[in-house]
């Protein structure tokens, strides 16, 4: 069954004096693949700019503009309508073994994807936990119960980490949010040769939803494994990708794939608002 979801992602930011100048990337545009296709999509600004678009070495939708006339405020707003779907498995017949995993083919070909970095470093005591839960499972068992490992391990506590938290910081105090699940997850599948990147999106807290009625959205973050084929898992809600996720980017961790990063002259920003607002259609 597909959904249809509108989705307003607003923010807002406020200087304690005049900005002269801003360069800013946007990535607010989800993508169009087998499981999702955007029909409308537009990124607006307040004050209004100068924008062009591009596609990231990830794949991931961009929208680029700067700005050169003083400002006390900047508003930044993506307008989506997308068809979702629940996202597809790899067949059976295509599934990857540990040793189809292991070979200089796949190590080569999904290197970046295999690769440690700020968010997601390599850590013993991660990747021996991975190797516990794989005992005796196929890689795409193992997918499902790393995911499964993380949900129960860790405590959903908004607040307690930061964009800055890295896998093993939130793992040392067993708190955190959907982006510490989705790195901590990379970290046990990378351990184990298992091909895995990070997916920045949106989700809507119902299954139930009503038609047209509107409501507080969430940015969201979960992971894609590849075991022949790349395939979606919510560590968060230890779920499988269903219709009410709708993703944005994707990219080896945070970094990649943050909605809105920029860099500016004059005053320094004193509040910041993000509002997400998701409406199911259809």
């Amino acid at each position: 069954m597909s959904w249809r979801l509108r989705v307003v992602h607003s923010t807002g930011f406020a200087y304690d004096g005049p900005v002269t100048s801003s360069y800013n990337e946007a990535r607010l545009t989800p993508r169009s693949d087998a499981r999702q296709n955007v029909i409308v999509n537009r990124v607006e600004t307040v004050p209004a700019t100068r924008a062009y678009r591009y596609t990231d070495y990830w794949g991931t939708a961009v929208t680029a503009f700067d700005l050169h006339a003083p400002h006390d405020e900047l508003e930044v707003t993506g307008m989506s309508v997308v068809e979702t779907e629940p996202g597809p498995r790899v067949p059976e017949d295509e599934l990857a073994t540990w040793d189809d995993l292991n070979s200089e083919e796949v190590k080569d070909r999904y290197d970046e994807m295999l690769s440690y970095t700020e968010y997601v470093p390599r850590n013993r005591q991660l990747i021996a936990a991975a190797k516990r839960v794989a005992k005796g499972l196929t890689p795409e068992e193992t997918v499902e119960a790393v995911a499964r490992y993380v949900h129960e391990e860790m405590e959903y506590v908004p607040g307690t980490t930061g964009v800055h938290t890295t896998a093993v910081d939130a793992w040392n105090e067993r708190k955190g949010v959907c982006q510490d699940y989705a790195h901590l997850t990379l970290v046990m599948l990378r351990g184990l040769g298992i091909p895995a990147r990070y997916v920045s999106g949106y989700l809507h807290p119902r299954p139930d939803a009503k038609i047209d009625k509107t409501v507080q959205g969430q940015s969201h973050a979960w992971i894609e494994a590849w075991t022949g084929g790349w395939w979606d898992i919510d560590p968060t809600n230890n779920t499988p990708i269903t219709e009410q996720h709708v993703s944005v980017g994707i990219g080896r961790d945070y970094a990649d794939v943050s909605p809105l990063k920029g860099v500016y002259t004059g005053g320094k920003a004193k509040d910041l608002d993000v509002i997400v607002e998701i409406t199911r259609l259809a």
